[in-house]
This record gives structure tokens, sequence and C-alpha cells, in this order.
């Protein structure tokens, strides 16, 4: 059933805009069925402060009491609507340095939450989606070029994977958002490619999961984090009548969720109804959700699991109908 498994609000994070309780009635205006929350978790030096914060006079202990208040909202209000919406309190990890690992383990054992993304969108300790000037300049520290910035970008994900195995990996190819060319191939970068098929090798190896994630559309890009072509590596049965250099994926089982990483209300459910033509494309047959249930996928998150949901039967659904 429709649903987002990456969101945010203006009441926990500066650059959204709207109180985390109007997210969940967009949600449930639009009828969706389920609505991960998903506020960033706080950062741990002050020279990780992003401009606005700044402005407004943010420190980090200021970030890390945010962090409890929206834990506490967030469970509130998913009492509150529980009769509207299944509603899963999670959150956006970032992978800055080592010492992220710990901020995002000590997170986990102080709130009981019900998931969280795995993401990266720092390179180098600089932010890669914030503007282009950031960007430019974590690509010239990586070597001056987008595909020596894309490699550093992949192995920074791959040290998260390895540290965090996320259940949910959030915009998978974020990357490319401030290159030169976010549209194009990136196959012809044989160190990059490999790098991308390396990741998604071990994504699968331990049963995680990438989000396609609309924000991309959002921001102007042809197709949703991650692109096709990315997807296609993910997608098991594509590797029947490919070529023997790529029969190593028949063994991936490649899950993907529903992602619009919302970050106001006009935003909820954005781009959603590109995704059907996109999943048919790419042929992706079905989507994961996350559950709460008898059943339990991941030790951290006792009573979650995630259900597959073929795409035939999304189509048919008053969320998609209505679009």
């Amino acid at each position: 059933m429709p649903f987002s498994h990456h969101s945010h609000s203006g009441q926990f994070c500066l650059h959204a805009i709207g109180d985390l309780e109007d997210m969940i009635k967009a949600a449930i205006r639009k009828k969706m069925d389920t609505l991960v929350l998903t506020e960033h978790v706080p950062r741990d030096q002050e020279i990780d402060l992003y401009p606005e914060e700044v402005v407004a006079g943010i420190t980090i202990r200021d970030l890390f009491k945010t962090f409890d208040a929206y834990y506490a909202e967030a469970r509130r209000l998913q009492a509150v609507y529980s009769s509207s919406i299944s509603i899963l309190v999670g959150m956006e990890t970032d992978w800055i340095r080592p010492s992220s690992l710990q901020i995002i383990e000590d997170l986990l054992k102080r709130h009981p939450l019900d998931t969280l993304v795995g993401s990266v969108h720092h390179v180098h300790g600089v932010p890669i989606d914030f503007d282009r000037d950031k960007y430019q300049q974590a690509r010239r520290i990586s070597g001056g070029t987008d595909e020596k910035l894309f490699a550093d970008y992949y192995d920074a994900q791959l040290e998260m994977l390895k540290a965090v195995k996320p259940p949910i990996v959030g915009h998978f190819d974020v990357i490319r958002l401030w290159s030169d060319a976010p549209n194009t191939s990136k196959k012809d970068h044989n160190q990059v490619w490999e790098k991308i098929r390396r990741n998604l090798r071990f994504v699968s190896s331990y049963g995680g999961m990438l989000e396609i994630n609309t924000a991309a559309i959002r921001k102007g890009m042809r197709e949703p984090y991650p692109d096709g072509e990315i997807c296609q590596v993910c997608r098991p049965r594509l590797c029947g009548d490919e070529v023997d250099t790529r029969k190593e994926f028949l063994k991936l089982k490649g899950r993907f969720v529903l992602s619009d990483d919302s970050h106001n209300i006009s935003q909820v459910g954005f781009g959603y109804e590109s995704i059907m033509a996109f999943t048919e494309k790419i042929g992706i047959e079905g989507l994961a959700i996350l559950q709460k249930g008898s059943t339990t996928n991941d030790a951290r998150f006792p009573g979650v699991c995630a259900l597959s949901l073929s795409v035939a039967d999304l189509k048919d659904h008053t969320f998609f109908k209505g679009l």
C-alpha cells in the first residue's frame, strides 16, 4: 500500500517546513497507509553545523536535545493516529567520520526505534548535497573531478554500510545531485561503477533495502535515487539474460522501498505518479514495506519486518488512482 520510509519536519529540522503532526495529517489526507518518521541524527562537532544552524545559534547540545524531543513527540503522535495510519519512528543517519557510529549506537541504546535509514551526506567532512559550492569544495579535495568525488563517496558509503548495516539505504546515489551531469550513465567510469556494484553486493549480503527516493525528481533529475541502471543491477530477474561478467548478480536479492524524503506537506507523496511507470520500465515487480508485527528482520528493531507487495496491487490502490 502507499507509504514513505523517509520524511522530515520543520519542527525538528531547520531545512524543512511544518510541524511533525502536519506531515502525518498530510499523509492521512493523501490516503497513505504507512509513514516512517526519520529525523536526522545529531552531529557531534561544531564544524558540522549547517549555515542555517549557525545563524540560528544552534549548538551541538541543542541538536541532541532536539532529537530527544523528536522521539517523544513521534511516539505520542504514533499513538494518537494509530487508527488512521501506521507510523514507524526511525532516524536518518549520517556518516561524517568514524565517531558517527558512536552517535548512532548511543541513540539506539537511548531510544528504542523502529528502524533507521542509512545515508551519507558528507565526503571529506564536507556536505555534498547541500549546495553547489559545498559540492565543488568536496570535489576539489577529491582531486577536481566528479569521477574522483564519486569514487570517494562510494568508499565512504561502504564504510557506513559495514558499520551500521542500515535496514534501508538512503538516496543511494545522492552524490550526483550537484554534479556536472547528474542524469548520465556511470558505467563509462569503470572505477565508480565497480564501487557501485560492490556496495550493492554488500547491501544484499546483509538483507538491506534500497529506497526509491522521489526527491531526485523533485530536484530536477529525470529519475529517482537510485537511477534506473543502479536499480537494474539489484533486480534479480534482469541478470538471466546478461553476459558472464554480470552473472554474479543472479544471486542478488535486491529489494526496494518507496520514499518521498518529504520536507514539507506539499512534498508528501511527491513524484509517486511517475514511480509506477519507472518500476515497470526497470522491471521491478514488487516493493517492500516496513510493518509492525510478530516477525523481526533485525534484532535492533524487534517486531518490525518487511512485507512484500506487488506493483500491480499498488497501482489499484485509491492513493494512486487519485493521482
